[in-house]
């Protein structure tokens, strides 16, 4: 496919904004995979092309954070390990199985994720007590990285979700570590696209490049205002992937809601 100097522009906006959302709360690809679907480009190859482009800025912003002291490497390892293996084991199911399933319970989730934020517990800006331990950390990311395998909408506000409700991260921290995690589950998805040839490189680069800069300015932002932009950027994601969500045809949640909405 061939673009044109404009359509690679509008392209790298959007990647830009991508980064700097992604970075601060998750969610990128909620801005990354219309405009490419925009642009003409096909589905899957869109989805592996944004996989390109949030693999990069991800990274990004992991640099930033670690420069920061922000990421515990250590600790991490084997949920980052996880994190990588279940998400090659949910691509691979995903040959199998149709994901279709998830469609209706996934809105769900996430609106309990953006009521939790906004209406429970204020999550502190410093590490608590957990409430769980090092060996359910570990498996709980292998599971949220099969679901990105396998299905992948919300991924990472369920992992920010769980670190912060039963591991006792800050808003900040959680953050931190969910760009860690979050870059073990892209970097799976996207070895098993490129194996299929459905990425278009070029295209890809060039919104890498400028999901990098968003990467970088959004981390930023995160550490200096830590929880104030984190916390409502979180409910804001969350409630707008949902909607997507629920507007896409076959949706069985979706039809119900229109159904009642029609029928009013």
């Amino acid at each position: 496919m061939e673009f044109g100097l404009d359509v690679l522009a509008l392209l790298a906006l959007a990647a830009f904004i991508a980064g700097l959302i992604d970075a601060m709360a998750g969610g990128g690809g909620l801005i990354a995979i219309p405009a490419l679907l925009a642009a003409g480009v096909p589905p899957v190859e869109a989805i592996a092309t944004n996989k390109v482009q949030s693999s990069f800025g991800t990274t990004s912003a992991v640099v930033t954070f670690a420069r920061r002291g922000l990421i515990d490497f250590r600790r991490f390892l084997w949920p980052v390990v996880a994190s990588f293996a279940g998400s090659v084991g949910g691509a691979i199911a995903l040959q199998v199985v149709d994901p279709s399933f998830l469609t209706g319970l996934v809105p769900v989730l996430l609106v309990s994720i953006a009521a939790y934020f906004l209406f429970g517990p204020k999550a502190s800006e410093t590490d608590t007590r957990a409430r769980l331990g090092h060996a359910a950390l570990v498996t709980i990311m292998f599971a949220i990285g099969f679901y990105d395998g396998f299905f992948g909408p919300g991924t990472g506000s369920f992992m920010a979700t769980a670190l912060v409700a039963l591991f006792g991260f800050g808003l900040l921290s959680a953050t931190a570590h969910t760009k860690l995690l979050n870059l073990a589950s892209n970097v799976a998805a996207l070895i098993t696209l490129v194996v299929g040839g459905h990425v278009l490189w070029l295209l890809g680069l060039v919104m890498a490049a400028a999901s990098i800069l968003g990467a970088q300015v959004g981390a930023r932002l995160a550490v200096r205002v830590g929880g104030r932009a984190i916390r409502p950027l979180l409910v804001v994601m969350s409630l707008a992937l949902t909607v997507k969500l629920l507007a896409e045809p076959g949706n069985p949640l979706g039809e119900i809601l229109r159904g009642w909405l029609g029928g009013g």
